[in-house]
């Protein structure tokens, strides 16, 4: 392969396992024919702080972290991932996850990939976790960034940093809004309402319960109207299930969260809601 031929997708699958810098990156392709594992072999000859052919690797373990502005109006959501939860559960590690998170927060970052540029004592995220890499031997990174804008946002962390969770919110929810984060952290709901829950799950699930209605023997020979009605019903117990609003309120099951929002303020409601797990 020659120069010409290595494109920029090549450089950045490059820049992406190794952390390397671009023209470092587009050097060692050229130096190699474009041979991938031959370029990070490359970099490492000169010194470069890669790791070796780990761009194949799952990262399932890592660190959530959750945070929001101290005026409660933007909450963002990072994964710092690692490949063993020995380095997850290593106190530097949720330090070092936290302090990206922090950058996040103080930066007004909007994108993983702008968190990756923003710089941190000097030094550029992306650079950081290259050398923590090194150090470490895992490959680690960015695995997921969340944002939510509203008039007012509560952030969760739950489980040693294996779950974070952001609500928005039309208005102050106060102590309410970490309520409803621990509640979504516990009951895993798809929607915020049966009218937020996407089409095509809706679709789905009717299918479903259409087919299982129509294969019990005593619905032989009745009426599509009436396997119609009872797939409704069916519906409906789903979304009481799985949407936050007519779930049963963990911390009171007299209650559904939509009642419990209700008796904290009649106006409170929330807007949306992200929910980021490990594994």
């Amino acid at each position: 392969m020659s120069t010409a031929t290595i494109t920029a997708q090549d450089i950045n699958k490059l820049r992406q396992a190794t952390g390397a810098g671009m023209m470092d990156c587009r050097k060692a392709l050229t130096e190699t024919n474009g041979d991938f594992e031959g370029a990070i072999d490359w970099l490492r000859k000169q010194g470069q702080k890669v790791a070796a052919k780990r761009s194949d690797r799952e990262a399932k373990e890592g660190v959530v972290i959750a945070r929001t502005t101290y005026d409660n109006k933007t909450g963002i959501i990072v994964t710092i991932s690692s490949e063993t939860d020995f380095v997850s559960k290593n106190a530097d590690f949720v330090a070092f996850a936290t302090s990206i998170a922090d950058a996040a927060i103080s930066n007004n970052v909007k994108s993983s990939e702008e968190l990756n540029d923003v710089t941190v004592n000097g030094a550029k995220i992306s650079d950081m976790i290259n050398d923590k890499l090194a150090s470490i031997g895992e490959k680690i990174g960015v695995a997921r960034f969340e944002r939510l804008d509203a008039p007012y946002v509560s952030s969760y962390i739950h489980g040693a940093n294996r779950m974070g969770v952001l609500v928005a919110f039309n208005k102050d929810a106060g102590e309410a809004g970490r309520d409803i984060a621990m509640q979504i952290a516990a009951m895993n709901p798809l929607a915020v309402d049966p009218t937020a829950v996407p089409a095509e799950t809706v679709e789905r699930e009717r299918a479903i319960v259409t087919e299982q209605i129509a294969a019990d023997p005593k619905m032989a020979g009745k009426p599509a109207e009436m396997i119609s009605k009872i797939a409704d019903g069916k519906l409906n117990a789903f979304f009481k299930e799985n949407t936050l609003a007519a779930q049963l309120f963990v911390k009171d099951t007299s209650k559904t969260v939509g009642d419990y929002l209700k008796s904290v303020d009649s106006e409170l409601k929330v807007i949306e809601f992200k929910r980021v797990a490990l594994g």
